[in-house]
């Protein structure tokens, strides 16, 4: 596994354990939530990445922080804290998709402030792209995560946001809708899945149509849309659309941490693009827009072949785009009120 130690990434969110009931009806104990996924598989993919919150001293979160130094993450607070490790109980229906149920109170990685993610983010010279999203997104976490994100903004890094709803848990949907929308007006660039825009009641008959309204009524360069089976869009500001699926059907074991691996496939691909926050401004090559996507999509396809998150290696993912061929197209007329 190739490991880079000059930080490139720095990511804010949970860490957990993931309760997943295996065949047998046991709860099988994994390393888990989603940023602490994508902090993974970043680092997996070669990316030097540094994770921001502080882990527990308890065995789990023991677990986390070995899981987190096998794959070459760095901790910005390697001293473990007193409180106890966040837990997540996680259902998988007969099409692999989780459902979840937390456990979040008086936990190690909510035990942060802004000014501690902000000041750890200074700590590194090489730092260019932030990433957060899914349970960072909740308004109770609010005055820990939007001064950090308009923070890194001011610093001129990328900021990635994930918006990943987990809408069963929120008590106050419409105040979450409201926060998660306030919160991505932070992002250069935006993830979210048909499913997550379905819940922020966005205008729009159809998920790409949803997808064009909120990047048009945001500050992001890009976003990228996964679809499930159907595969991934990214649409840019200046109004190109690009697909990209995979041209024969995934054996899907569970969905668990696909869309973190996902994004970290993109992230991956646009460092090694040397993108800047803005890239998605000007006109996009079909070319650049094929090797994002491709590298997404194939990321993705290796972590649902597996039980919970197992995030593929940079190895991993190009030995898959070279062995497998998937379907790449461009709509022929841009976006409606392009350039967005």
């Amino acid at each position: 596994m190739q490991i880079n130690t000059k930080i490139e990434v720095a990511a804010a969110g949970e860490a957990l354990i993931d309760l997943i009931r295996n065949d047998a009806g046991l709860l099988q104990p994994c390393l888990g939530g989603a940023v602490y996924n994508l902090t993974r598989a970043l680092a997996r993919q070669g990316v030097g990445t540094l994770y921001l919150n502080p882990l527990s001293r308890d065995r789990f979160g023991r677990q986390l922080a070995q899981g987190l130094a096998d794959d070459g993450v760095q901790l910005a607070i390697p001293e473990p804290v007193q409180q106890v490790t966040s837990l997540a109980v996680v259902g998988v229906d007969d099409q692999g998709h989780p459902d979840y149920s937390f456990y979040r109170e008086g936990v190690a990685d909510r035990a942060t402030t802004a000014a501690a993610l902000t000041a750890a983010c200074a700590q590194s010279s090489t730092l260019s792209l932030v990433c957060t999203g899914a349970l960072a997104l909740s308004p109770d976490d609010a005055q820990t995560y939007l001064p950090w994100l308009a923070s890194q903004r001011e610093a001129r890094r990328t900021v990635v946001i994930d918006a990943n709803l987990r809408p069963s848990v929120m008590p106050d949907l419409p105040a979450y809708r409201k926060h998660v929308l306030a919160a991505l007006q932070y992002a250069d660039v935006i993830k979210a899945s048909d499913e997550d825009l379905a819940c922020l009641d966005i205008p729009g008959s159809t998920a790409l149509e949803q997808a064009a309204h909120l990047l048009r009524n945001s500050q992001a360069a890009c976003l990228a849309l996964t679809r499930g089976p159907d595969g991934a869009t990214l649409l840019t500001r200046s109004g190109r659309v690009f697909h990209a699926r995979e041209s024969q059907p995934v054996v899907v074991v569970d969905t668990v941490g696909a869309g973190d691996c996902f994004l970290a496939g993109l992230v991956a691909a646009l460092l090694d693009n040397g993108l800047a926050s803005n890239w998605g401004e000007a006109q996009v090559e079909a070319s650049l827009a094929q090797d994002l996507l491709s590298r997404a999509v194939a990321s993705a396809s290796l972590c649902i072949m597996q039980r919970g998150c197992v995030p593929p290696t940079r190895a991993e993912v190009q030995a898959r785009r070279s062995a497998t061929v998937s379907e790449f197209t461009q709509d022929a007329t841009e976006l409606a009120g392009a350039s967005l």
